[in-house]
């Protein structure tokens, strides 16, 4: 799961073509090129991007509910208060993006990855991840709430105040997390791999969570 690191690693780069103006509801974009554009309080719901790129662009308060990423390429782009309740992602990477106030609760990812990307404030709740790595990158007042989580990784990435309340973890990895602060949720990290330093560092969480009681007199 090693993304592209340029846009011309894209195997479908040669066929992109350039996207003039705004999106458009239920549309479907097939292998183009979204390079340096705004999109502000659009309506896209259901938009659907297969072999697309997305570079330099803004999105900021455009509902994008139901839309579908498809082996998407997107880099320096960023998502401001942006809907993306119950989409799809597939096949797709994000690198050195930034998602701020996100609703995306509801969402399916699968062999998703994010490099070097800054997550903060988003609502992740009841969504499923499988395959998805997260390198690299800030999860800050992220809710992962109720959250199927399988097979996913967090390499060189730091979690802040990060929620797992009631979320269910299978072959989860943490251990190369920089730094695991979890706001709740302790109870459900049942089924992640952590490293012995970790254990320490949550300790005291996981004993109150447990009821357990530490007195050494």
């Amino acid at each position: 799961m090693t993304p592209p690191e340029e846009l011309a690693d894209l195997p479908y780069a040669d066929l992109l073509r350039p996207h003039e103006g705004g999106l458009e509801v239920d549309e479907r974009y097939d292998t183009v090129h979204f390079d340096r554009l705004t999109f502000e309080d659009e309506k896209a719901s259901g938009v659907h991007f297969l072999e697309c790129a997305i570079t330099d662009c803004g999105f900021t308060g455009t509902p994008l509910r139901g839309a579908r990423f498809n082996d998407v390429w997107a880099h320096a782009t960023r998502f401001t208060g942006t809907a993306l309740a119950e989409s799809s992602w597939l096949d797709t990477a994000f690198t050195a993006c930034a998602l701020a106030g996100i609703e995306a609760y509801g969402s399916v990812l699968r062999r998703v990855v994010f490099r070097q990307c800054k997550f903060d404030s988003v609502n992740l709740r009841a969504t499923t991840l499988h395959d998805v790595v997260f390198e690299d990158c800030v999860l800050r007042d992220v809710d992962l709430g109720g959250a199927k989580l399988t097979g996913v990784s967090f390499p060189g990435t730091r979690l802040e105040r990060v929620h797992l309340a009631r979320a269910t973890l299978k072959k989860t990895d943490l251990r190369g997390a920089t730094t695991l602060e979890l706001a709740d949720g302790h109870e459900s990290l049942k089924g992640a791999l952590i490293t012995t330093l970790q254990l320490f560092d949550l300790a005291p969480a996981l004993a109150q969570t447990l009821g357990i009681t530490v007195k050494d007199k």
